[in-house]
């Protein structure tokens, strides 16, 4: 009877071990972690408007864009090239704020839009600059169209060779008011990327895009953009408006350091374009932010350089990396550098020797180039021949002789 017992409980044993590894395992399984879901973005919102257009100012991402290279006809947004081609005169020293400008009768005579200069008058830069950008004046655009380049004609054809050297690949210019020309038109994202080099190459005329009224010749104009007054982190830029183009609106807000371009054109009013402009800013704030990953001329890698004074190259970026990204995943971006092998003497400080890449989990959200932060000049005769066998070791065993 004992043997019997015994047996049994021999038996008892295997299905003991059973329920303990199934306890186990299901002890195991309960203490795997569950995956969080990823942010959730909702759909961006659908605009009443023929095209739109959302961008950081910073990092270049897009957020938004809807027929945002179908070509429509700029109106008074055609001034942005008119203000930035004065902008850069001033930055280069060829013109200045306090320089007089004769006022001819053709720009007095110029329609629609006006900051009333009077003909055979003597008008300063800076009131020019003020009046195109706050009161799209059409005659202070064709005043300045006429100093720097001697006439309307050959001014568009200086804004044309500009919208070609900035990539503005869906843009033309015939005139610099924006009146109507089957000659003159742009894309939302053309406008956009024309915002953000006014904004990133002349900060110190940038302030001007956010006045709200201009006074000249005892006649004060509010600036049309109407969200310069509802909403304080609106800094910019400018409005348009033709029949055929109908209203139009591109904008700019920084808000905790992160600067949005907003271009919304073919609206039905002055306040369509504040509203939809309004949904656009407001679902780029609220479901993305821009980071620095590093700062320029940062230090990210020091390779071996081959056959010069120096062993190592010190190799970064030359300007800010900045990325734009869901909120909450900034913590899932990884950068990689692809640096070229064998470099070798003599290097040139800011020569490319590499890209950074930013991925966000699997996808690539950005790239920028690797460069050289310092030169590296030949080695002498003696240098160059060691570092020459080393080099054919080193791509011999892989390395061993850096």
């Amino acid at each position: 009877m004992r043997e019997l017992l015994s047996l049994r409980r021999l038996r008892l044993i295997p299905a003991l071990l059973a329920c303990l590894l199934m306890a186990s395992t299901l002890a195991s399984a309960q203490s795997v972690p569950v995956p969080q879901p990823q942010v959730m973005i909702p759909s961006p919102p659908q605009l009443a408007a023929k095209s739109w257009f959302l961008m950081d100012a910073d990092s270049g991402r897009v957020l938004v864009e809807n027929n945002a290279d179908e070509r429509l006809p700029p109106a008074s947004l055609t001034k942005l090239m008119t203000a930035y081609l004065v902008e850069r005169e001033l930055d280069r020293g060829n013109i200045t704020m306090n320089d007089m400008v004769r006022v001819s009768e053709n720009a007095w005579r110029t329609g629609g839009s006006k900051m009333f200069i009077e003909v055979d008058t003597q008008v300063s830069i800076r009131d020019l600059l003020y009046g195109i950008i706050i009161a799209s004046g059409n005659d202070a655009s064709v005043a300045v169209a006429e100093h720097l380049a001697g006439g309307e004609v050959p001014f568009a054809d200086l804004m044309n060779q500009h919208a070609t050297r900035l990539g503005l690949h869906n843009t033309s210019f015939a005139n610099a008011t924006g009146l109507p020309h089957p000659e003159q038109y742009s894309s939302a994202r053309d406008m956009a990327l024309l915002s953000q080099y006014i904004i990133n190459d002349y900060p110190e005329h940038y302030a001007i895009y956010a006045e709200k009224y201009f006074t000249f010749n005892d006649i004060r104009q509010p600036n049309r953009n109407r969200l310069l007054w509802r909403d304080p982190t609106v800094d910019g830029l400018k409005t348009g408006w033709t029949t055929e183009a109908g209203y139009g609106l591109v904008a700019s807000a920084k808000r905790d350091g992160m600067r949005l371009i907003s271009v919304v054109m073919g609206t039905s009013s002055e306040e369509s374009r504040a509203q939809e402009t309004q949904k656009l800013l407001s679902y780029g704030f609220r479901y993305f932010e821009t980071v620095k990953l590093y700062d320029a001329d940062s230090v990210l890698n020091t390779p071996r350089v081959w056959g010069g004074e120096s062993n190592q190259l010190p190799v970064g970026v030359d300007r800010d990396v900045m990325m734009t990204v869901p909120r909450a995943r900034n913590e899932e971006l990884a950068a990689r550098l692809d640096i070229q092998g064998d470099l070798a003497a003599p290097i040139e400080a800011g020569q490319r020797v590499g890209t950074l890449e930013v991925r966000l989990g699997e996808e690539v959200v950005g790239e920028q180039a690797l460069v050289a932060l310092e030169s590296v000049e030949e080695g002498g005769f003696v240098k160059k021949l060691v570092d020459q066998v080393r080099r054919f070791f080193s791509n011999l065993v892989g390395g061993w002789f850096g």
